[in-house]
């Protein structure tokens, strides 16, 4: 009588470390040709991953594998979601450090254009070499987006009167864009592609493919090619979770029962043929 095994495992390519362990652990912050490298990788990656209908949601620097060839992988699609999806869906998503504004003020219609947010949060990382918007609460985070960005209204963000958040609590008033004064050195095509990242109304923010072919990464310094990419294996495992990341320990401890759950299937399959 044969037997059939329902149980399904995906073997995915190892990739040695994630970015926010290379950030924590690095000697010295990346080089603005080494950013160019991994945000050019990234947008091609959104590119593929929005030309296909999908949404990532938790764009990260933790959910960004890098191997040894400095190839860089979007990782992590638990909370993805379709692009055609009729449900609305849920708010909470992306954490708290990278979320959009339309996320953070409550709106369910969420596109892709949460995913081009996130890649601006992780570019000003890499660039500063520390979290752009490290905030506490959403409140305060939505604080942090009106210092950099200034206070948004109707004119730039139609219908922003509208989402539910707004109805309990009131913006404050900042009326200067400050991405020139803290990126000072940047020049105005990587200030432009900043700005285009971080448009208020996400009907009117960058799309992958435009970030792809950005003037920013066709000046100088050119982005370096992955293999001259840095990589640290002593620290690698070794990051502690910054106050905005979920700790993982959930799902370390579901890994650690699904490893055990294979280990002991594979030995079942095993003893058998060789019966």
């Amino acid at each position: 009588m044969l037997r059939i095994i329902f149980s399904i495992f995906l073997v995915m390519e190892y990739c040695e470390q994630d970015m926010a362990s290379l950030l924590d652990n690095m000697p010295n912050p990346f080089t603005e040709s080494q950013v160019k490298c991994i945000m050019l990788q990234i947008f091609k990656g959104l590119r593929y991953l929005h030309e296909n209908f999908i949404i990532h949601r938790d764009l990260k620097v933790s959910n960004l594998l890098m191997n040894d060839k400095g190839l860089v992988k979007i990782a992590d699609f638990g909370l993805s979601r379709p692009t055609h999806s009729h449900n609305p869906m849920t708010p909470c998503v992306v954490t708290l450090w990278y979320r959009a504004p339309e996320i953070l003020l409550g709106d369910k219609n969420q596109t892709k254009a949460v995913d081009i947010w996130s890649a601006g949060c992780i570019m000003g990382e890499l660039l500063l070499h520390k979290p752009l918007l490290p905030g506490k609460t959403e409140v305060h985070q939505l604080e942090l987006i009106i210092d950099l960005l200034g206070t948004p209204n109707d004119q730039i963000w139609p219908n922003l009167s509208k989402l539910p958040a707004l109805e309990k609590i009131s913006l404050k008033k900042q009326p200067y864009n400050n991405l020139r004064h803290t990126f000072p050195w940047l020049s105005d095509a990587g200030l432009r592609l900043l700005n285009f990242l971080f448009m208020y109304d996400p009907s009117k923010r960058a799309r992958a493919r435009e970030c792809c072919q950005s003037s920013y990464f066709r000046e100088h310094p050119l982005p370096c090619e992955p293999d001259m990419m840095p990589s640290f294996p002593q620290h690698r495992l070794k990051r502690k979770n910054s106050p905005g990341e979920y700790d993982g320990k959930g799902a370390n401890q579901a890994q650690d029962q699904a490893s055990g759950l294979f280990d002991a299937a594979f030995d079942r399959i095993v003893k058998k043929r060789r019966a």
